[in-house]
């Protein structure tokens, strides 16, 4: 199984997976173009994409859905709420003729792969996160978690790969330039998690000896660095699981389990 962020962050998030024939899109924030091109640089393909998978119904996940439809004819899987959300707000959606829909708490198939479908408390209409399972394998896809819900610690613990959200830095969004309700939306149970929550998450997960890597997700632009993620989850992070960031703008290296 083979990962790469093609963006990651509040400007757009999308995350390619590839295992056993099977070729996924998580999330399509960024341009058709931008997809494309990052994708080509490790030799990929875009209209060779059997699906494109939407999270939830905010636009840096499901903005230019449409284009990728359009444009490289990939099938969308969305859930019905979050479609009618986003397309009751977006002039960019436009008509998606190949909707696929499911409901958070589904699994999808692909061939031999499995999609599924985990329910979230962030403020989206009906977001989710997903574990792709093929043989032995499992990688999360996690963020925009609203809060450390309930079986998260679990359900990272039963992975062996990662993207999991590390918004914040809460030093630097208390003196940091947002508004106060925009800060406290953030730091709510239906915002964002912080570094020191997901390297929680991470220390506890670690315990169980399957987590192999971490790429840590959704960095603030405002409030957190890769640096100070980075540190934060080192501090208390076990050695045996390796730590990433994804980049807000560019495409990441290839990760591989």
């Amino acid at each position: 199984m083979i990962a790469i962020s093609l963006q990651s962050g509040s400007s757009g998030n999308c995350i390619y997976v590839e295992t056993c024939g099977v070729r996924l899109l998580l999330d399509a924030g960024i341009t058709g173009v931008q997809a494309a091109e990052r994708l080509a640089k490790h030799g990929r393909d875009i209209r060779k994409v059997d699906a494109v998978i939407i999270s939830h119904d905010h636009g840096d996940h499901i903005g230019h859905a449409g284009v990728f439809q359009r444009k490289f004819g990939l099938p969308i899987y969305v859930t019905p709420a979050t479609l009618a959300a986003a397309a009751s707000r977006s002039s960019t959606l436009g008509k998606l003729k190949d909707v696929r829909s499911f409901r958070s708490g589904d699994r999808l198939r692909f061939g031999e792969v499995q999609v599924h479908t985990i329910s979230t408390p962030h403020d989206a209409v009906d977001g989710s996160v997903f574990v792709i399972e093929a043989g032995a394998k499992r990688l999360g896809v996690m963020t925009d978690l609203g809060h450390v819900f309930k079986d998260l610690i679990h359900l990272v613990s039963s992975l062996d790969a990662v993207f999991l959200e590390s918004n914040y830095d809460p030093d630097m969004l208390a003196n940091g330039p947002y508004p106060a309700f925009l800060k406290q939306r953030i730091k709510g149970p239906k915002g964002h998690i912080s570094n020191h929550e997901a390297a929680e998450v991470l220390r506890r997960a670690g315990e169980a000896g399957r987590l192999q890597w971490a790429c840590l997700s959704h960095l603030s632009d405002k409030n957190n660095r890769p640096d100070v993620a980075l540190k934060t989850h080192r501090a208390v992070v076990a050695g045996h699981i390796k730590l990433y960031t994804a980049d807000r703008y560019a495409v990441s290296d290839l990760f591989s389990l």
